[in-house]
């Protein structure tokens, strides 16, 4: 593996990349739906032309130095907007466009913004955060409408074309800081109220310029912006697609996936596990409802046979079965949970590779991944070239806290030295995550240590790990492991599992059945499972629900309050 070039900021990162392919097409953007769709490029020159037009206006309009919140769906004036303030200086606060007007306002009140950048789909809310007054935001701003209310996004970037040369040369030529707050990202936390992550310009340039080695793809992937940019791992792997000379498109919405990826020839997928889970389920069942499960099971065998004499014949071979995903695709990264064993094989088994990446806002965010040649079943990797790895407090199996020390570590958490101190020491962060390395460098994850369930004989179990195989069961569609206590004492606990279902597919599948007979359903194939574990993993109750568990936005379940929830406390 080559050594990494690291630059001090986003700014030249991206600067000299876009040098290199200044002529290639950076993002295509659909700008009419339909029959007869159309579509509009813009080149990486384009791109970093309108970002400096965009920069010199926000600079004119008084916003060098300030702050300044982007809420909407994945857009390119998203990423123009968001590059303008990294580019110069103001610090990005991407907001999640789903939280409710509460929780909305309020970050942007303790983030203290100076102005907004909105999608049209927002303007309710954003006009009833103005009404209500509780902000000091000196501008809202409308990234994709054009108003007499609100100037937009793109008629800045034509109206920054036209300032005064010193004003575009003062944006242009600004050299942020690379130790400097770039992002103040809020956290979906899943068990309080979400934390303000402060990352440095620094470490996120130092990030993508270590996965641009660590990962290395065709050149001329077509990237989908499919994970929303208010998580990190959606806006760092957009800065990684830019930087790798990627073409860049927009999904149209989850219903919408397969026909983007048909459409725009989608070779490259950045996604969470629930997700592309989803996805191997659809091929799955395509391929059950035609009647070929025996057959493509052989060929799988086969191409897997000659793989060994470096004879690789499984896209031709499954060349019908990846036309389901739109035909061209090559690359699929997963991130943000743990993926399924048996949904990356699956994939692998395709002609699709497939890599996780582990990680978490506070580290800009990946630590550790998988990369060619280097999967190692039950890892997510091994630590990236600029990242350092350390497990501490080990028990006696050797198991303990992951700490990283790295580039990419966050500044702290805004306005929250307490909560800082707790998790960074001497540059150390501790990610609240336990496993341990092997001595090829591995990194194995077993759980987060808050979600830890330890049992009155000193035995632990990770629900996480204890869900991944229960949710393989087709009857499930998503489950909830937890410590139960034993005649209300929680000192003493037992292996409980909440599941979610659907009574209109198991009776599509199964034919009408009571309550009662679909709870034995799903007991006798959770018992098949519990054979398969350690007895002390093993669960021991079941509760069944059809409503979707209490999550995230970034779909991760809100174990405190679900909880409560099945136990009613």
């Amino acid at each position: 593996m080559e050594q990494p070039k690291y630059y001090d900021t986003v700014k030249e990162l991206i600067t000299a990349t876009s040098s290199a392919y200044k002529d290639d097409v950076a993002f295509r953007v659909k700008i009419k739906s339909g029959k007869d769709p159309q579509y509009k490029d813009y080149t990486y020159a384009d791109f970093i032309e309108n970002v400096n037009a965009m920069g010199a206006n926000l600079y004119d309009s008084g916003f060098k130095g300030g702050r300044i919140a982007i809420i909407g769906r994945n857009q390119y004036y998203w990423v123009v907007t968001h590059l303008a303030c990294l580019f110069g200086g103001i610090v990005s606060v991407p907001i999640d466009k789903e939280l409710p007007l509460g929780e909305m306002e309020d970050s942007l009140i303790r983030a203290g913004v100076d102005a907004v950048v909105f999608d049209v789909k927002n303007k309710e809310q954003i006009e009833q955060i103005k009404a209500n007054g509780k902000t000091k935001i000196r501008e809202f701003i409308c990234m994709n409408e054009k108003s007499d209310e609100y100037r937009c996004v793109e008629d800045m970037v034509n109206a920054g074309r036209e300032l005064p040369e010193e004003i575009r040369k003062e944006f242009s030529d600004y050299k942020p800081s690379g130790e400097s707050m770039a992002i103040l990202l809020f956290t979906s936390g899943t068990t309080s109220k979400s934390k303000a992550v402060m990352l440095s310009n620094k470490g996120l340039a130092c990030n993508v310029a270590d996965l641009l080695v660590f990962e290395v793809f065709d050149e001329h992937s077509t990237n989908i912006a499919f994970l929303p940019f208010h998580h990190i791992l959606g806006s760092t792997g957009m800065l990684f697609a830019l930087a790798d000379g990627m073409r860049t498109v927009f999904s149209d919405g989850i219903r919408y996936i397969k026909q983007n990826l048909t459409e725009y020839g989608v070779t490259f997928f950045l996604g969470v596990p629930a997700l592309i889970d989803k996805m191997y389920e659809t091929v799955e069942k395509g391929i059950e409802k035609q009647g070929k499960t025996k057959t493509v099971e052989r060929a799988k065998k086969l191409a897997n046979f000659l793989l060994k004499f470096g004879i690789d014949i499984r896209r031709k071979l499954f060349k019908e079965i990846i036309a389901q995903m739109g035909g061209q695709l090559k690359y699929i990264i997963s991130g943000g949970a743990p993926l399924s064993a048996a949904v990356a094989q699956g994939f692998t088994d395709l002609g699709i590779e497939i890599y996780q990446g582990y990680g978490l806002t506070e580290t800009s965010p990946v630590l550790a991944a998988e990369n060619k040649g280097h999967i190692r079943a039950g890892s997510i990797g091994r630590p990236l070239p600029s990242v350092q790895v350390e497990f501490r407090d080990k028990d006696e199996d050797g198991m303990g806290e992951l700490c990283a020390k790295a580039p990419n570590v966050m500044i702290g958490y805004y306005e929250n030295d307490e909560l800082t101190s707790e998790v960074l020491e001497d540059g150390w962060f501790h990610t609240g995550d336990l496993g341990y390395m092997d001595k090829d460098g591995y990194i194995f994850l077993t759980g987060r240590k808050k979600d830890m369930i330890v049992l009155k004989n000193g035995k632990k179990a990770f629900p996480e790990e204890i869900e991944i195989l229960l949710n393989k069961i087709p009857e499930i569609q998503d489950s909830f492991v937890f410590g139960e206590p034993i005649d209300g004492d929680w000192t003493d606990l037992r292996i409980a599992v909440q599941v979610q279902y659907s009574a209109k597919e198991i009776a599509a599948e199964h034919g009408e059945l009571t309550e009662v007979q679909i709870r034995d359903l799903i007991w006798d194939k959770v018992k098949d499972v519990n054979q398969t574990i350690p007895h002390y993993k093993r669960v021991t109750d079941l509760y069944l629900t059809e409503e979707p568990f209490i999550k995230t936005t970034s779909l991760k379940i809100k174990r405190k309050e679900q909880i409560k929830k099945v136990l009613d406390v």
